[in-house]
């Protein structure tokens, strides 16, 4: 819950992470308090490109290590 609290915070509202994601609202909100803070797997790296949140803060059960799924500037590029 808290990492996407954290993403929520750094989009500036919960509306505008769901705009940039192309998701709904209500998915958001959803996320947030039903499913209480676990971010569906296909969202985890939009979420990490958009705001900085790891896919290790967002969802540990995938992302075990601190550094999965996380690549540099260069990296990304290449």
């Amino acid at each position: 819950m808290f990492a996407l609290n954290k993403a929520i915070r750094i989009a500036g509202t919960a509306s505008k992470l769901a705009r940039q994601l192309d998701v709904s609202d209500m998915t958001v909100s959803k996320w947030k308090n039903k499913y209480r803070g676990i971010v569906p797997a296909e969202r985890v790296l939009p979420i990490y490109r958009l705001t900085g949140v790891t896919p290790h803060e967002l969802r540990p059960d995938l992302y075990p290590n601190p550094t999965d799924a996380i690549y540099s500037n260069r990296e990304q590029a290449a």
